[in-house]
């Protein structure tokens, strides 16, 4: 066991690349044990990962919008603990479309990815995780109805609020289990989400995000934090 062992489990689903892949280089620099998720019809930049952290990245294959993956996952690490669950997801459309202009196809493709899928993937998997441990999914500060002051990009905007949504009634239907629940804004970053305008690396992001979860653990109740560890108004 490598010196800087933490002894501590990650489960993450969806780190292909972006935020999830730096997500869990980031864990791995901090002495945790991962269980990272690719798609199944995507190998990633996980496998290189793997081969430098000696045995402390276990690589999984699974796509979330198929349950019956998510399921034979579940299956596969029913003898594990985990102390954190963390499930990033995200998908767009053209910015410029509105609700009213996006075809239903698309609409559904989004809302199905980034509010259906993460959810149904923590109602499976949430008993891998220890009493006192946490629960993650990634949101995003334009999930915040409040702050929607400019209209733009309506489509991620809504399928970001109803996921935080769904985890504010996940948290009500569990609140006799003292888990901490995460809902995380990264910020804007520069990935294939975020575009070459976005205004933070994923170095700004990544390293306070890991500490804001890090100092939330073991503190019960669902909060809407953004990667400094500020409250986000819903």
């Amino acid at each position: 066991m490598p010196a800087n062992s933490s002894n501590k489990q990650l489960l993450l689903i969806g780190a292909s690349r972006g935020l999830g892949l730096a997500l869990a280089q980031e864990y791995l620099g901090r002495g945790w044990e991962v269980v990272a998720t690719e798609r199944v019809d995507r190998p990633s930049g996980l496998h290189e990962l793997a081969q430098s952290h000696h045995g402390r990245l276990e690589i999984e294959r699974v796509d979330i919008n198929h349950p019956d993956q998510v399921g034979t996952l579940r299956a596969r690490l029913a003898a594990r603990e985990f102390d954190m669950l963390f499930v990033n997801a995200g998908v767009t459309t053209a910015n410029h479309e509105t609700a009213a202009e996006v075809s239903t196809d698309e609409f559904m493709r989004v809302m199905v990815t980034n509010a259906l899928s993460p959810m149904r993937v923590v109602e499976v998997l949430q008993d891998l995780v220890r009493p006192g441990g946490t629960i993650g999914v990634m949101s995003s500060g334009r999930g915040s109805i409040a702050n929607n002051e400019n209209g733009h990009e309506d489509v991620y905007r809504g399928s970001k609020a109803a996921l935080n949504m769904f985890m504010r009634s996940f948290a009500a239907r569990h609140s006799d289990i003292p888990r901490t629940l995460l809902l995380m804004a990264p910020g804007w970053v520069r990935t294939d989400l975020g575009g070459p305008e976005a205004r933070l690396d994923i170095a700004d992001s990544i390293p306070n995000l890991a500490d804001t979860m890090d100092a939330q653990a073991g503190i019960p109740g669902l909060r809407y934090l953004d990667y400094l560890g500020r409250q986000l108004p819903w």
